[in-house]
């Protein structure tokens, strides 16, 4: 487990669940999955009556059970391979789990497989175009959990594409995370001004990524009733009738020919 005691990834964590605390409280639905990092009490705040913390294989020496407790996690899954049938969950939460998936292709398609239409994901990763995300790239840990696996950073617009091409909307998109990955709070505390600037300036070098999506479906259309009236039937179409002509089987008058003189 990483050491969430370190001034980055402290403010990570914090960040993280500031964040999913104000974005999920109003999600409704019945149910809903937290894959890995426990740490993230990212459905805390949902009021679904089934909610589960699910742990990865990526996680499998994940921290020891409270006294009392089996386990942290309510059921164990591969990333690749979810164990919930099509079209069942309402919401799923990936905190940092595509950068840590062996194979984040297969893990978004088993989250478009298993929810509903009209659901929703969350999903948050460092930003490998920031100082947290260079940090991190260079082999400093401490910032993402369980990251002796070595993470591949995913780019905000990379994750956006894959999630286009499998049917999401992208709802919400936001950056945290300004201030160089130092080892002190203290000096970390004095260059809080780069938090405001790199809001206002450059908001996609945050170190930290979150975004929310949709899953759509396509589905019938409705049209204006007024459409129909205009559109006539081909049935109702009058069918043309041949008339009698009465100067069938006679003779046509010649023409006056005139010869040249």
């Amino acid at each position: 487990m990483a050491d969430l005691g370190q001034p980055v990834a402290s403010r990570l964590l914090a960040w993280e669940q500031q964040q999913a605390d104000e974005l999920l409280a109003d999600v409704f639905g019945y149910h809903a999955v937290q894959l890995g990092w426990p740490d993230l009490q990212a459905l805390r705040s949902n009021r679904m009556p089934h909610r589960w913390m699910a742990q990865a294989e990526f996680e499998a020496d994940g921290p020891l059970p409270a006294p009392g407790q089996s386990s942290w996690s309510d059921v164990g899954l591969d990333s690749r391979a979810w164990p919930w049938p099509a079209d069942s969950l309402d919401l799923v939460v990936l905190p940092h789990a595509l950068e840590r998936s062996a194979d984040p292709h297969a893990c978004l398609r088993e989250v478009e497989r298993v929810l509903i239409p009209e659901g929703q994901v969350l999903i948050t990763g460092l930003n490998p175009w920031s100082w947290w995300g260079l940090r991190q790239s260079r082999g400093q840990r401490g910032l993402v959990p369980h990251d002796h696996l070595h993470p591949s950073l995913i780019a905000y617009r990379r994750l956006r594409d894959w999630l286009r091409l499998l049917g999401f909307e992208v709802q919400v998109s936001r950056f945290g995370g300004w201030t160089p990955a130092l080892g002190s709070e203290r000096w970390m505390q004095r260059l809080n001004w780069m938090d405001a600037l790199g809001e206002r300036w450059w908001p996609i070098l945050g170190g930290v990524y979150l975004l929310t999506a949709t899953k759509r479906v396509p589905g019938g259309r409705l049209i204006d009733g007024r459409r129909w009236r205009t559109v006539r039937s081909p049935a109702a179409a009058t069918a043309p009738i041949a008339r009698s002509d009465t100067s069938i089987g006679r003779q046509a008058a010649p023409k006056d020919i005139v010869e040249p003189r």
